[in-house]
């Protein structure tokens, strides 16, 4: 392959993944911001955060091992949080 159709490709690639990054990596800080403080609103951050890291995962932005570890921590951490 011609690199200059692979560089093309890895362009296109790059914006695609990108926004779906940008997503993912809005719903955890939210959800993080919502745990440290301690709203009552955390609960569905979560779920809003774990949803878009099933998503990335799907994309292949992330690995699925990834996402999973990711959304595990999560929850281990809003578990932190409710069982004060």
């Amino acid at each position: 392959m011609p690199a200059q159709k692979a560089h093309r490709q890895s362009v296109k690639r790059y914006a695609r993944n990108l926004s779906v990054r940008r997503a993912t990596r809005t719903a955890i800080g939210r959800a993080r911001r919502a745990i440290a403080t301690g709203a009552p609103e955390s609960a569905e951050e979560v779920h809003k955060a774990m949803r878009q890291l099933d998503i990335a995962a799907r994309k292949g932005v992330l690995h699925k091992n990834n996402a999973s570890r990711r959304k595990a921590r999560l929850a281990a951490a809003l578990n932190r949080a409710q069982g004060e």
